[in-house]
């Protein structure tokens, strides 16, 4: 049977959310996955190909993917928040996982701007797994860390130009555990030239 893959609308708190819904490759899903996008106003959508491939990964470990555009993003309705709506949207397509997959458990993920809306999330309602890729350093000064059951998976690149590793290395020693990082070789903040380790370190984290 071919997994399924359905276009669809969430019901956002500033009107429909563009979404897409894949189930894994093979057999039934054994966990729910959210993953969010970069930052709306740079480019950022569901279909950037970082958040691609963490979706990807988390399918290849089980589970089902739900991917969404915040509001005012291509077909999502409403305007850009700063933030605020936007986590408010992330929390609208997290209800519609669990009302579709209510006895699997949740992970959250997130790219950049993402990571910090998927944090966010995860200090709410404590995920399986709460996956940070490409955290920008200055979301360390405005976001709170509160002490979380299940760890938080930190992903950067070693050439971020929007979180040096310098500077990362000194707000990630403050944080409370549990807590890991994932240093990968790469050219920037998208990971150019290392997608596949990239990928496959979110399998190895999903796996876990």
């Amino acid at each position: 049977m071919p997994r399924k893959i359905e276009s669809l609308f969430v019901p956002g708190p500033a009107g429909k959310l563009e979404a897409l819904l894949e189930e894994p490759d093979i057999a039934d899903p054994i966990q729910a996955a959210l993953v969010c996008h970069p930052h709306p106003q740079h480019g950022g959508t569901m279909h950037n190909k970082v958040v691609y491939r963490i979706a990807r990964a988390l399918r290849r470990q089980g589970a089902v993917v739900l991917r969404f555009n915040y509001r005012g993003v291509n077909l999502s309705e409403g305007r850009y928040d700063k933030g605020i709506g936007e986590i408010d949207d992330a929390r609208a397509a997290l209800q519609l996982l669990r009302d579709r997959y209510p006895a699997l458990p949740v992970s959250v993920a997130g790219f950049s701007f993402g990571s910090r809306i998927a944090l966010r999330l995860a200090a709410e309602i404590e995920p399986r797994h709460a996956i940070a890729v490409g955290f920008p350093a200055r979301y360390f000064e405005t976001e709170t860390f509160p002490q979380l059951a299940v760890s938080r998976d930190f992903i950067l690149s070693t050439r971020d130009e929007y979180c040096p590793l310098p500077e990362f290395q000194a707000r990630y020693a403050t944080l409370p555990e549990p807590k890991s990082a994932h240093l990968i070789e790469a050219a920037n903040h998208f990971f150019a030239g290392a997608l596949d380790r990239l990928e496959s370190t979110v399998e190895a984290i999903a796996r876990a």
